[in-house]
């Protein structure tokens, strides 16, 4: 069976990762989190896997600002030291990325869309990306790069749009946000991880968007919400847009589509009821 190996694999996309993987039973499963070490220097010679499905990474937008050593050691040094093993061992490597775009001269955007880091997270992805591209040119590792939109489900970090008003939503009375009309391309954790499934063992360097091609304002994420409790919540707007905010995002995922024949199955409304069902039982713990 196929060896893989999942950095970042207790994390929230990486733990459901490593349960499909296992349930496949395809694959034989080697699992790196933040526990087993630093994913900049850890020696990875003892392992012997032909995949790499690269998750590991500090995520939350504004500590990256506040901590931008730390983001850069993890995300890009991290993805280096992941790209050596692939070229020391004959592997490939699935990686993670994120929204590249910045604000958007089109919509919906494609993969071919000027690239912008608008703060110190995108720029290290974004650098990341290039340290992919450069250890295929020359050394031909076979990478596929995912672009992930907004991604949201259970499990998520209370840190993050959908479970922060989720959580307002079954332990208050009221939800706060700081701006309702930014839009967002949100995309179900279960679709993610079917794409990053199809991945496995690709062969060449490919980068393809994962989204659902739709765009949703912070109102609708809360009318969703309200729908799935059966409440009406009270909504208070602090009026107050992120520095830089970019607002409206729409994916282009006609490449994925057409490549590796993905497209989401789970819509933002059912997304959003399973995601409040899953948070209410884990509340109610």
């Amino acid at each position: 069976m196929t060896q893989i190996l999942i950095t970042g694999a207790n994390g929230f996309i990486g733990s459901i990762l490593s349960k499909r993987l296992e349930e496949a039973d395809k694959f034989i499963i080697n699992r790196f989190d933040i526990n087993d070490g630093d994913i900049a220097s850890y020696d990875f010679s003892g392992y012997n896997v032909q995949h790499v499905c690269h998750l590991a990474a500090r995520t939350f937008v504004p500590q990256s600002t506040k901590e931008p050593y730390e983001f850069y050691k993890v995300n890009l040094l991290g993805t280096i030291n992941m790209l050596e093993y692939c070229r020391k061992h004959d592997a490939s490597m699935t990686f993670i990325s994120t929204y590249m775009y910045g604000t958007p001269l089109y919509l919906p955007i494609d993969e071919n869309h000027p690239r912008k880091a608008h703060s110190v997270y995108n720029h290290t992805k974004f650098l990341a990306e290039e340290a992919c591209a450069f250890y295929h040119e020359h050394f031909d590792v076979s990478v596929t790069i995912l672009r992930l939109f907004n991604v949201y489900g259970a499990g998520q970090s209370g840190d993050f749009l959908v479970p922060s008003i989720i959580h307002q939503a079954l332990s208050g009375n009221r939800i706060e946000v700081m701006d309702l009309t930014p839009r967002r391309d949100f995309v179900y954790i279960d679709d993610v991880v079917d794409a990053i499934c199809l991945t496995i063992m690709n062969e060449g360097f490919n980068i393809y968007n994962v989204g659902s091609g739709v765009s949703f304002t912070v109102q609708d994420a809360i009318d969703n919400v309200c729908s799935a409790i059966g409440e009406t919540i009270q909504v208070i707007e602090k009026k107050q847009p992120r520095k830089n905010e970019v607002f409206n995002v729409v994916a282009d995922i006609s490449k994925i589509k057409s490549e590796l024949d993905w497209s989401p199955s789970i819509t933002f409304s059912e997304g959003i009821r399973r995601t409040v069902v899953a948070t209410r039982k884990e509340m109610a713990k």
